[in-house]
């Protein structure tokens, strides 16, 4: 049996959790998140407030799906009471992120501003010109977004210039040496 599967999910007092016909909906102090469940999974709520994931056989597919929507819902309880964050550093001359109407604004070298969308259920947050914070109830969407933000200037290996992820370690690799 999946040891991540069997893992009891704690559902604190201020969320809802409702079991439709093929879908999952979890609703809480920072919004709601709905996501379908296949049919050999099965997500049960016990009487002392916590969820438990069963699956209806033992094939592979249903093995493999078992630990993956364990975690799914895990991350679905608490992005609806914490919420989830990516922080990404700008490291470059000039590199600057700003905000305009929920829009990220980055000078990043190019001879144009790249404007970024904040899409539905994502804030920006720019704590310093060069620090960006992505943040949501959804933790898959976060990370999406934190992704195509740092696409847009990944850091290159021989400055170190670019977008990174928060605590990101770039391998460095040496210049061309002279005779």
């Amino acid at each position: 049996m999946s040891r991540i599967g069997k893992l009891l999910i704690e559902v604190p007092k201020d969320v809802e959790f409702h079991n439709l016909e093929g879908s999952i909906s979890v609703k809480g102090p920072k919004g709601e998140i709905t996501k379908t469940v296949p049919k050999n999974i099965e997500i049960i709520k016990l009487d002392s407030g916590v969820l438990s994931v069963k699956r209806a056989d033992d094939e592979r597919k249903s093995r493999q799906l078992h630990g993956l929507y364990r975690s799914l819902l895990a991350n679905m309880v608490i992005g609806v009471t914490k919420g989830f964050a990516k922080t990404l550093d700008m490291k470059g001359v000039g590199y600057k992120a700003n905000l305009d109407k929920g829009t990220l604004v980055l000078s990043v070298g190019f001879s144009h501003q790249v404007r970024i969308p904040a899409p539905v259920g994502i804030k920006f947050e720019v704590e310093t010109n060069t620090i960006i914070r992505v943040i949501g109830i959804d933790k898959e969407i976060v990370g999406l977004v934190a992704q195509k933000v740092r696409s847009i200037r990944p850091p290159e290996p021989y400055k170190g210039k670019g977008i990174m992820y928060r605590g990101e370690v770039i391998q460095r690799k040496a210049g061309k040496s002279s005779k």
